[in-house]
């Protein structure tokens, strides 16, 4: 019998980013409460910079780009966040990473989990994902169902199943 696989990954549609990005930057300079705040959002690779003259300002809009994100489905998991910091004169900016890949630390601990589930797969690390394979294809779906209830922090999606 035939073995039957698929990968683990963790990938971000850069286009639908980019759509949450220029909604948010939209709203960001027609809404009253932004008005002469200084409050603009950056995209530099995979870095978000939001600067603003306060805190509150940038957590504001911090919210309204996740809110954004959300409407375009990209998931919250796939963004971290920095701490908000003073970025010379009266102006504060917040740094967020765009999270591609699964980083080696999380493959092991995916690896661990699906090792601990008690299912008769295997699963190699293959660079930033993972491949499970099987004879079962039952054993399989067990396997992605198990690691859909878990929570490890970052977005996951199952490819490549054949």
């Amino acid at each position: 019998m035939a073995q039957a696989s698929f990968d683990v990954v963790s990938e971000v549609d850069n286009q639908e980013v980019m759509n949450a990005l220029d909604q948010a930057r939209r709203e960001i300079t027609q809404r009253f409460d932004f008005k002469n705040t200084g409050t603009e959002i950056d995209h530099q690779g995979e870095q978000i910079n939001i600067r603003s003259n306060s805190e509150g300002r940038v957590q504001a809009a911090v919210d309204v780009l996740k809110e954004k994100m959300v409407r375009r489905n990209v998931s919250l998991k796939a963004l971290s966040e920095g701490k908000i910091e003073p970025a010379g004169g009266s102006t504060f900016k917040q740094v967020i990473d765009i999270v591609h890949g699964i980083s080696e630390e999380k493959a092991r601990t995916i690896n661990k989990f699906i090792k601990a589930s008690g299912h008769r797969v295997q699963s190699q690390i293959q660079g930033d994902q993972l491949r499970v394979s099987s004879k079962s294809r039952d054993d399989l779906q067990a396997v992605i169902t198990a690691l859909k209830e878990e929570d490890f922090g970052i977005p996951l999606q199952f490819t490549n199943y054949r």
